[in-house]
């Protein structure tokens, strides 16, 4: 195996890539009880229109990604949860809009979680009887979220933002898209994106690496898989003309909550996944000093009454988007957008955009960093989430020490444009 020693976290990663494709990654720490393993495959909710290179492309129901996720739980011998449960193991999967992860968390049995980590993912069982079954349970799930007040929020900045892109519809699909949903359409999609070529396994706890990676490459030799094959993912071109600049919905709150965002084109990002990296950690930065809750903008708006403590602000950057959102209940709806949009836009000119605040904002982002390595369920979470090329999790102390102003304007003037701007207001009914 490769490994990569990190001195600053004093940690070593070792990582291979087998024949089959498969993408493993081993983190031993010594004194912790707990190992988690994730098992994660580069297909989320945005990847409904695909095929492999020279083939026929297929489009495939909204939604389809996360029902998938549920379905493999479910085998002909049972629920894979029940094993997991008698080996000592928790287990549990989540579906994002651009992967799809299985995780377990286990104190002994290691091996045998192992396995069954590999093998039930790598092991799809779908029937027309056990699909419509699971039609009603996720759809109770969709009905759950509609009356969720902040996922109405998120996804409705997000529809505004990609109107035209799959990134604008809901991760668990609509009652409607899931109704069309069929066993033949599950096999598409997992004999696409569930190749091991397509795959990243992490594990992270108290492990012997050789041991550890003798067991996962004994269990995928004695696999047969399809050859490799590249996939095409189809998504449509991203502009400015798509964004919906306002929209509203009603809905039974105290009060009024609204949503600025920012869309970036996939265009204007750095193409090197190191100039990513630190585009993306630049941005961060400049965010915490524009409106970090010990800004002087953060403190006016305070003050006049047009932002309260339940604001806050999140940049997302992944494969095909990248977008910041700034939310907060208010009584000002025009002057929160008015306000939050004059101080993203006039960056290059606001005094609170200097050496000695991004300084500090570097050393308190480094802490934060370096209290998160603490807990292996974050790390475990996070890991394939950070993967820019052969750049992980562990590299971000190097690229945050390293980032100047300059890094900071270039980012902001890349992604920062007037006619990126949306807002969405949940108003009380």
């Amino acid at each position: 195996m490769h490994k990569k020693r990190y001195e600053q976290i004093n940690e070593t990663l070792y990582y291979e890539r087998l024949d089959n494709g498969l993408k493993v990654y081993l983190l031993p720490k010594e004194g912790f009880h707990k190992t988690y393993g994730l098992f994660s495959t580069n297909y989320g909710s945005i990847d409904n229109h695909f095929g492999f290179k020279g083939q026929e492309l297929h489009q495939v129901p909204d939604g389809i990604a996360h029902f998938l996720e549920h379905k493999m739980f479910e085998k002909e011998e049972g629920d894979v949860f029940q094993k997991f449960g008698q080996l000592g193991a928790a287990a549990n999967a989540f579906t994002s809009f651009t992967r799809t992860s299985y995780i377990f968390a286990a104190t002994n049995h290691i091996k045998e979680n192992l396995d069954t980590l590999l093998d039930f993912v790598q092991d799809p069982y779908f029937t027309p009887e056990t699909v419509e079954k699971e039609k009603g349970i996720i759809g109770q799930e969709i009905q759950m979220y509609d009356d969720d007040v902040y996922c109405q929020q998120f996804y409705g900045m997000l529809r505004n933002l990609y109107a035209n892109h799959p990134m604008g519809i809901d991760i668990l699909g609509t009652e409607e898209s899931i109704a069309q949903i069929t066993a033949d359409d599950l096999y598409l999609c997992y004999q696409t994106f569930y190749h091991p070529s397509n795959m990243t396994l992490f594990v992270v706890g108290n492990i012997d690496v050789e041991e550890t990676f003798a067991w996962i490459k004994a269990n995928q030799e004695a696999k047969t898989f399809a050859p490799i094959q590249e996939i095409v993912r189809v998504f449509p071109e991203q502009t400015y003309e798509e964004v919906v600049s306002y929209s509203q919905l009603k809905m039974p709150v105290n009060r009024s909550k609204s949503v600025l965002g920012i869309k970036g084109l996939p265009q204007n990002l750095p193409q090197d996944p190191k100039e990513r990296m630190i585009f993306r950690s630049a941005l961060h930065l400049l965010l915490q000093m524009l409106l970090g809750n010990t800004s002087e903008n953060f403190l006016r708006l305070y003050n006049e009454g047009i932002i309260d403590d339940t604001f806050g602000f999140e940049f997302n950057l992944d494969r095909e988007f990248h977008c910041a959102l700034f939310s907060s209940d208010t009584d000002k709806l025009d002057d929160f957008e008015q306000e939050v949009k004059q101080i993203v836009l006039n960056y290059r000119s606001d005094p609170t955009v200097n050496e000695e605040n991004l300084a500090l904002l570097k050393k308190k982002t480094l802490g934060k960093y370096f209290q998160s390595l603490n807990s292996l369920e974050h790390i475990a979470n996070q890991f394939t989430q950070d993967l820019f090329g052969e750049l992980t999790l562990f590299d971000m102390p190097d690229i945050i020490k390293g980032i100047t102003l300059e890094d900071v304007y270039q980012a902001a003037d890349q992604f920062i444009c007037e006619a990126g701007f949306s807002r969405f207001d949940l108003i009380p009914e």
